[in-house]
This record gives structure tokens, sequence and C-alpha cells, in this order.
């Protein structure tokens, strides 16, 4: 199967699904990932508060396909903004992981009340400049938040990953990353595995079209143009989760799905204008 893919702004490819990596720990987590990787995921998505650094290069070392061919990303924590410390940060991800290079690297959340986010920025680009990653990217940053960074350094990130869903579909953070040449990437793609599963409009299609809901789910999210991140430790269902591109959904389920959208559809009230993630 062809996976289709992306060109960011500065140059990365990037496949149109990712395969999420929390709580995929230890030895059953490297497994987990390499049988991912047997699957067909290419873009690991880790970040340095997984703890799971470690893992996820054993599996990169240990997987059947070659490293330039991978896509392996990580995330600086809140608590290791400033700027000195988040270049050692950046090292002691790769000293964890075992690798040279991180293909993506990203702010993990702005964090606002401590306002060091753009500190954080200019250590992310100057890694990128010795060579420590690739390309350097943000999580769960609004607009507010994405100006400051760009006007601070003139440097736009590649990616911005956030939690989108059915449920809150985030129709003007897209809009503005679209605007701004930024890839927009899900984290939570499934709503955490809640109630969106049993959904009836969901179901409804999914049984049309003979396909399972998480699946109905994904495709949504590759027909808007947004970059999915499921994650399972099963071998079946991350095929599942991969084997998405065979059918589509028609203009009429993606206007059913549109009507599910919630004022208060995040998960856990994360909203970066407040929330703080160390």
């Amino acid at each position: 199967m062809t996976i289709p893919v992306l060109k960011t702004h500065d140059g990365l490819t990037l496949p149109a699904v990712s395969f999420g990596t929390y709580k995929l720990n230890g030895s059953a987590g490297v497994e987990a990932m390499k049988s991912a990787i047997d699957v067909g995921y290419v873009w690991l998505d880790s970040a340095f508060n997984y703890e799971n650094e470690g893992a996820v290069g054993k599996a990169v070392r240990d997987g059947r396909v070659s490293r330039d061919k991978l896509i392996v990303a990580s995330k600086l924590p809140g608590r290791h903004h400033q700027y000195d410390e988040a270049l050692a940060t950046i090292e002691e991800s790769l000293y964890r992981a075992q690798l040279d290079y991180y293909d993506l690297y990203y702010i993990h959340w702005p964090n606002p009340k401590e306002g060091k986010y753009v500190e954080a920025w200019k250590a992310l680009v100057e890694a990128r400049r010795r060579g420590l990653v690739r390309s350097v990217a943000v999580c769960n940053f609004l607009p507010e938040h994405l100006e400051r960074i760009i006007e601070a350094t003139g440097e736009v990130p590649s990616v911005n990953q956030i939690e989108l869903h059915p449920y809150f579909p985030q129709d003007a953070q897209r809009a503005w990353n679209k605007a701004h040449d930024i890839v927009t990437q899900a984290w939570s793609p499934l709503g955490r595995a809640s109630a969106m599963l049993k959904d009836p409009v969901l179901t409804k299609i999914a049984e049309r079209l003979g396909r399972s809901v998480p699946q109905v789910i994904l495709r949504w999210h590759t027909q808007l143009g947004v970059v999915p991140i499921p994650k399972s430790a099963k071998p079946e269902r991350q095929k599942d989760n991969l084997f998405l591109f065979d059918f589509e959904l028609t203009a009429d389920d993606m206007a059913a799905i549109a009507t599910l959208a919630r004022p208060d559809g995040r998960t856990k009230n994360q909203d970066p204008s407040f929330y703080q993630e160390f």
C-alpha cells in the first residue's frame, strides 16, 4: 500500500499517518514499535516526557527499515524552556535514543504563564543549525504563540501538533496553520478511545463502508489534510489504523462528521492558553 506524503516548507517529506508511542516503554514498547515499522509506519512520535526515547532508538536500530527512511521525533518539556537547558535537553534526548539526530523536534507546550517559549524556540533553531535536528516544530501552539516565535526569529515551525478529532476539529487553527504553510498533526485523533467510537453518525458511516469507526475517523483526518497519530501495541490494529487509503469518505460523510463538533470538545480541558505541562 502506498501512503501519501506531505512536504514541509523546509523540505521534509512526511507520511500522511504517524505512529504514537506514548506509554510504549521498555522491551514491550520496543517490540510494539518494531511491529509498527514492519506494518509500514515510518514516522515515530515521542517526547522527553514519555520516558521512552531509549525504546524508540532501540526500535529504530533493530527494525527492518534503515534509519534514513524513518522520521523520528521528540519534544522538549516545559521545565527546560530556558535556552541553555533546552539545548542540553535536546542533546540528552539524542543520548537516550542513541541516535545522531532527530528528524523533528518540538516544543511540547508553550506554557504561557512562564513565557519562555520564545527562548525555547531559539534553542530549537540553534539545535537545527548544529545538526542535532533536521526540522523544528511545535505542539499545542495557538496563533498568538506562533506569531510571537515567528516575529522573534523569522522561523516558521514545520509542524504544529494539536488535539484534534471529530468532537474538536479545530477549524480556525487548521486554517491558520495552512495559511502559514505549517503541517497540522493530530494528537488524540480518536478522542482517547472515548464514546466517540460508539457515536451513531460515525457508526453508520463505518457500517456502510464496511470499515471500523477508527478507520473512518482517521480517514476523516487525512481528507482534511491533517496527519493523525494513532497508537496501538497490537499488530492487527496497527495495520487497520494505517490502511486508510483504499476508500474515501463522501462529501456528505464529511459534512455529517462536521456536525459532531463541540465548543467544549477538548477531552481533558488542556487549553494551551492556560494549560501547563512540565
